[in-house]
């Protein structure tokens, strides 16, 4: 398991300050690189802490340990939050968030499992991430490995049909050592998703594929705690976890805002969003070191 530099799992106040570093680093990349998609990595980025910081077994210093937990960013448009994360993990330096999108650094918009250090999949095309995370879980267990598996989706990101292919495939083989998760922010890039193409309800609908589904609120660590952990208890089959967040969350003009799905703020917007930010880490370190 995880354990910080005092050799201690992260509690709750510390994952906080860390999730309102992330939301920086995410507003530094796409303001520097003038594109990108800040919506949703806003919205996924507590859980994505809450993996890499308390939950996964990862290492830094070896990122392609074979016994390693794997993670799978399927909507990968969200790269600024995986990297934001990974960069706070000690994977590679905050600095390079400034490269992001840029030709002459490494990390691409999307993420690059050649080039990006601590990334596990190419991602992008929507509906193959979670695809390659079954098989990702089927191979540890046709193998008698212990490390376990775990993808983030998007909502919009169930309209596609290979979605449920894997879903039914993960299903069959009984991979309990699968969790995934669904960003239900209710928005994409063209509007509500009730409104574009319902997929409600999605608790029903996995459970009918056989899965074991789970709900969170995916800014409160204390209820992402609870879902893993009742996750990680289950072994006979995959695991989801419907994440109910705000798009845009932490920016006040970006949330529940559709139109800040892949838009990067222009110098402004960038200054005063990261006002709001720094206003909240610094209180959040107030009544931590305070």
């Amino acid at each position: 398991m995880l354990t910080t530099d005092r050799g201690e799992l992260m509690n709750t106040s510390e994952l906080e300050i860390t999730a309102a570093k992330a939301r920086l680093l995410i507003l530094d990349g796409v303001h520097t690189a003038k594109s990108g998609h800040p919506g949703g990595s806003l919205s996924c980025v507590d859980t994505l802490v809450k993996l890499y910081f308390d939950e996964m077994n990862v290492d830094p210093d070896d990122p392609q340990c074979p016994d390693r937990d794997r993670f799978v960013l399927s909507k990968g448009h969200c790269s600024p939050a995986l990297y934001s994360v990974l960069a706070l993990r000690g994977f590679f330096p905050t600095e390079d968030i400034k490269l992001f999108r840029s030709i002459k650094a490494h990390m691409s918009g999307h993420p690059d499992m050649r080039n990006v250090k601590g990334v596990d999949m190419s991602t992008g095309s929507l509906g193959q991430g979670i695809s390659t995370a079954v098989g990702m879980a089927l191979a540890a267990k046709v193998n008698g490995k212990d490390y376990r598996t775990y993808a983030m989706l998007g909502d919009g990101e169930m309209e596609e049909g290979q979605v449920w292919e894997a879903v039914m495939a993960a299903a069959k083989y009984k991979l309990g050592n699968l969790l995934a998760f669904v960003d239900v922010n209710g928005l994409q890039i063209d509007g509500r998703t009730d409104d574009v193409m319902p997929t409600s309800p999605l608790d029903a609908k996995f459970s009918a594929f056989g899965w074991n589904v789970l709900k969170a609120d995916g800014h409160d660590f204390d209820s992402l705690k609870s879902a893993m952990k009742a996750a990680r208890e289950l072994t006979d089959k995959p695991s989801v976890v419907l994440l109910s967040t705000v798009k845009g969350r932490g920016v006040s003009f970006m949330e529940n805002n559709a139109g800040w799905h892949g838009k990067a703020p222009d110098d402004e917007q960038y200054e005063t969003a990261v006002a709001e930010l720094k206003a909240h880490l610094a209180e959040l370190e107030g009544k931590y070191y305070g």
